[in-house]
């Protein structure tokens, strides 16, 4: 199928739509399984992957997944923030380029704030994105003011993307991160839209979901896909949850769905911190 793309900052199109690795490659047993999920997500027209150093081996499912087919997908991955320091991230991405069996990634983000100066780690991100190692750069659980922050420094405003917690239990964004990031027209990455399932037991999102004759998990992710500007990214290792995942971009909410979900899971009235599991 033809998924929807949002725009980069730099103009570039990419899905709103991927498949996520979150733990795939902590078990041996279910190398395989994994594998044959993410191929049968490209087989369905999938052409985003979410990976990071820190899902143990998912880099390494990823790589199997994707062998003869790499040029035609965007791959994600992130830097540990332990290894976020210049050199550090330099040497972290050249070891997820090897376990990914590829030359580049297409976006590579700091997985979250740690000691590292910020400065040093967009530093690295420009040195690798000069050397062809990645192409773009963005962050991972930044706040507001993170991102104020990350937009101060030299070549910080070249950050194309902020991967966040968001789903509809978990709609702190929307009071201002959302909107900032909107009015610079950079995707949020919403990782577990699902809430791990939770959203997927909802009654609420149940009702709605039998109006469709969908699952609430499918309502869940065609909420977060309703507005432009927020990729999602669920994981799943099930084929049939692969399917209605994709199947997932078919469903469209409308404005008495939307009001139903408001009211069940009300959106922010003031700031809250940013969210993160």
């Amino acid at each position: 199928m033809s998924i929807p793309t949002t725009k980069l900052p730099c103009g570039e199109r990419v899905p709103v739509f991927g498949l996520g690795t979150w733990m795939m490659g902590d078990h041996e047993a279910s190398f395989a399984d994994e594998v044959a999920a993410l191929q049968l997500g490209l087989d369905l027209g999938v052409k985003l992957i979410d990976t990071a150093e820190m899902y143990a081996d998912a880099e390494l499912v990823v790589g199997e997944a994707v062998k003869g087919r790499r040029d035609d997908l965007f791959i994600v991955s992130k830097v540990l923030p332990s290894n976020a320091s210049r050199a550090g991230t330099i040497a972290a991405c050249e070891r997820s380029l090897k376990r990914l069996g590829t030359d580049r990634i297409d976006l590579y983000l700091l997985h979250w704030r740690g000691g590292a100066r910020l400065a040093e780690t967009v530093a690295a991100f420009e040195d690798l994105k000069a050397a062809g190692k990645i192409r773009h750069w963005g962050v991972s659980n930044f706040d507001t003011s993170d991102m104020e922050e990350l937009f101060g420094l030299p070549s910080g405003a070249n950050c194309q993307a902020n991967q966040v917690l968001y789903n509809l239990s978990r709609r702190g964004i929307e009071f201002d991160l959302l909107p900032w990031s909107r009015q610079r027209s950079m995707p949020v990455m919403a990782y577990s839209p699902i809430e791990q399932g939770a959203l997927a037991e909802n009654r609420a999102v149940a009702a709605v979901a039998a109006r469709h004759d969908a699952t609430p998990a499918q309502i869940a992710l065609a909420w977060v896909m309703r507005a432009g500007g927020v990729i999602a990214i669920p994981k799943a290792v099930k084929a049939d949850h692969v399917r209605q995942n994709v199947a997932a971009l078919d469903i469209t909410l409308t404005a008495e769905d939307l009001a139903e979900l408001d009211r069940a899971f009300a959106p922010p009235a003031r700031k809250r911190p940013l969210e993160t599991i």
